[in-house]
């Protein structure tokens, strides 16, 4: 059951994409463009730090969420989604992660 979730969310932040900013939270996101949703998820990602560092399991989990939900508002605004990092994990697994980082080209 589990499993479905992020395909759900991922269905369901395409469909705000037709919202108006007034009616969803996530459609004010995609208003306000890649930047803004870049900055939640810097700040999401501080929280999620701050969390870890303090060791309440609860906020770790909360701001861990909220990481992870900002996230896929960016690869949903990017027009990928989370079967796109499930890929490339998939893709990676069984791979040491120091020969897979040393296989990537050098950008």
């Amino acid at each position: 059951m589990k499993d479905t979730v992020l395909a759900d969310l991922a269905r369901q932040l395409e469909q705000r994409k037709s919202a108006t900013a007034s009616e969803s939270y996530v459609a004010s996101l995609y208003q306000r463009g890649t930047d803004a949703i870049l900055k939640k998820i810097g700040e999401e990602a501080t929280e999620t730090i701050i969390a870890v560092k303090s060791g309440d399991r609860k906020d770790i989990i909360h701001e861990t969420a909220d990481l992870w939900f900002h996230t896929l508002v960016m690869l949903a605004e990017q027009n990928l989604g989370p079967e796109d990092i499930l890929q490339e994990l998939e893709r990676r697994f069984g791979t040491s992660g120091h020969d897979e980082k040393a296989a990537r080209p050098v950008k």
